[in-house]
């Protein structure tokens, strides 16, 4: 009861300061970090006081930068709970900052006592090592509905308007998921990412698997740990992008053909081809796993009588099986969604993008997962701890890590690649540097600088995410806001509610009410669309500059020019010079002047946006003398 008593200060002074800020007008992202702040200074002055050990890790420079980091990463899990609570669920900030207070003590109370503890150094690990699955999974859970969708995600929810068999530029299953979500869920960002967090779970399950078989249980749960704060991994388990499901379902096909090439059980190449055929509707590059389990039968003695057997074979059939609807759709449709990803790459103008291949690997794994697989690959000796298969294992994950990898490397050689091509792929590190994480003894000076570099890795880590989700959903003081919301979705709310106030001024229009279009490829037209949704209770139609002769992708197929025909569409643009010119001017009877508008939030300039009216579209333009 005294240690119950004694810990009341600090939170009182938490909620009674953000009180006394809220109610002067203070922001909301301010008051509460400022709040936090003071209370936090109580909090260690007090202990610093009645405890000895709190003194001592004043002077501990180290142990005081894990108190500072256990500190913020409390901040941004309760910015996460207050923005959710107040922002989104319409409670009083007076009401929400008790549970946002309530949210960063249960990470402060525990994280405090793993600092100071006076256990060894494998347990305070253990300790810390589930207390950052916990949080990753705490931050992505709370932030889920409060960050606006990227246009990718607001594209493809777009996708589960229109629910088909295939789609141009990916397989169905994105779609599938978000509508699963958002039946669930409501059309809300919560709904359209929930899938992607499933998607995260079973990832992580089964590089838990996958790592337990070849390198045991501590390794397994290093690679849990990795699965929860690499940047590819955290990503790919918040947004709802082709990524998640295709991230779960490489987990699973890597698994079941440990299991049965390495194994030699018969019963995993059914769950196999399973597996192949449902990342094979998440996203086409999760063949490049058939060469892995070529090249494994072809080099390994053992793995070689799966030639002989029929297994293997069904398997191939079942992931076809699983496959067929995307055959069928790209029947349909002239092989459209086939070309668009082969031939339509490969016949790109000719660019060297190594660098760029490179660059992402540092990005989507960090510079020290890429040092770490350098280590984990490097010659080493076979202890009697790895058992008689150990060279088997290794031998398996080798290929399926670096067979993928090799195609991505030589097409970037002459082809442009994104950021995302080889983030599957990276499953297949995640034993191999979970195994370098939890070694008892490292072998080697590299091996040994990796291991050190981690825990400085994993903190830097989340305390980007924390205060990256922080930002997006609830700003920070002091912070303007990127004006590039195509690429930090901060704004597209507040956008969508002032094209849908103009847009509502012009109803009545002859061929009906105007048609707000996006001057580029997808992006604005899909974040209309799904926040006009939300905003106006209704589906709400828009369509890309596919209408003006460029590219559209899917709203070549959603919204056909013949159907806009007469219609008045309001154009919107990031440039005045995307309005004008004889390509825009020659499809419509006539045109508004050009709108200069600002984009503002919370009284800041996010960045400038241009408007016009066109009145009387035609599908086909109109040559200068009809004009």
């Amino acid at each position: 009861m005294n240690r119950f008593i004694a810990a009341l200060p600090a939170p009182l002074l938490d909620w009674t300061l953000f009180c006394i800020l809220w109610g002067r007008g203070l922001p909301l992202q301010a008051s509460h970090i400022a709040s936090f702040g003071a209370a936090m200074a109580l909090n260690s002055l007090l202990k610093g006081r009645s405890a000895g050990v709190w003194a001592g890790a004043a002077r501990d420079w180290r142990k005081a930068a894990e108190l500072l980091v256990v500190s913020l990463l409390a901040l941004w899990l309760r910015g996460g709970v207050l923005g959710l609570l107040c922002l989104r669920w319409g409670w009083a900030a007076q009401l929400a900052i008790v549970a946002a207070i309530l949210a960063g003590l249960l990470v402060t109370a525990p994280g405090y006592s793993v600092v100071l503890s006076s256990a060894s150094a494998a347990a305070r690990l253990r300790a810390a090592a589930v207390g950052l699955v916990a949080y990753s999974f705490a931050l992505r859970l709370v932030y889920l509905g409060t960050v606006e969708l990227l246009p990718e995600e607001a594209y493809y929810w777009n996708y589960s308007r229109h629910l088909d068999l295939g789609y141009l530029d990916h397989p169905p299953m994105v779609a599938w998921l978000i509508k699963v979500g958002t039946l669930l869920f409501g059309q809300s960002p919560f709904g359209v990412r929930v899938g992607a967090v499933c998607c995260g779970m079973i990832t992580a399950v089964y590089a838990y698997r996958l790592t337990r078989e070849l390198f045991g249980a501590t390794s397994a749960a290093g690679a849990l740990v990795l699965t929860q704060a690499l940047p590819y991994f955290f990503c790919s388990g918040f947004l709802m992008t082709p990524d998640a499901p295709l991230c779960a379902a490489w987990a699973a096909a890597l698994f079941y053909l440990e299991r049965a090439l390495v194994a030699g059980r018969d019963a995993a190449w059914w769950r196999a081809g399973l597996a192949l055929g449902i990342g094979m509707i998440s996203k086409y590059s999760i063949a490049l796993l058939v060469p892995v389990a070529m090249a494994y039968m072809v080099w390994d003695q053992q793995a070689r009588r799966w030639w002989r057997s029929a297994q293997p074979y069904a398997a191939a059939l079942l992931a076809a099986a699983v496959f067929s609807p995307v055959i069928v759709w790209n029947a349909q449709h002239d092989w459209v969604s086939f070309a668009f990803q082969s031939s339509r790459r490969l016949a790109e103008a000719p660019r060297f993008a190594l660098h760029k291949l490179l660059a992402s690997a540092l990005i989507l794994i960090t510079p020290t997962g890429v040092v770490g697989i350098a280590a984990a690959v490097t010659p080493r000796p076979v202890s009697a701890e790895d058992g008689g298969d150990a060279a088997r294992r290794h031998r398996f994950i080798v290929l399926a890590l670096f067979v993928p990898l090799a195609v991505f490397v030589a097409f970037s050689l002459r082809h442009e690649v994104k950021l995302d091509w080889t983030g599957a792929p990276w499953v297949a590190a995640l034993p191999l540097l979970a195994r370098g994480l939890t070694a008892a003894a490292s072998r080697g000076r590299l091996q040994a600088a990796v291991r050190a570099a981690w825990a400085p890795t994993l903190g830097a880590l989340l305390l980007i995410y924390g205060a990256g989700l922080h930002y997006l959903a609830l700003g920070l003081p002091g912070a303007g806001y990127g004006k590039h919301i195509e690429l930090i979705p901060v704004g597209w709310r507040t956008l969508t509610r002032e094209v849908t106030d103009r847009a509502s001024q012009l109803r009545g229009q002859p061929g009906g009410d105007a048609v707000p279009v996006g001057m580029d490829r997808y992006a604005i037209a899909s974040e209309l669309a799904f926040y006009g949704s939300l905003q106006t209770g209704r589906a709400m139609q828009t369509s890309s500059a596919y209408l003006f002769g460029g590219l559209g992708l899917m709203y070549e197929f959603w919204t056909p020019r013949k159907s806009l025909e007469g219609r008045t569409l309001l154009l919107v643009a990031w440039s005045a010079g995307e309005l004008t010119g004889n390509e825009i001017e020659s499809h419509a009877e006539r045109f508004s002047p050009v709108e200069d508008k600002s984009l503002m939030l919370n009284g800041q300039l996010v960045r400038h946006y241009y408007q016009r009216v066109a009145y009387n579209y035609r599908a086909e333009a109109a040559d200068d003398t009809q004009r």
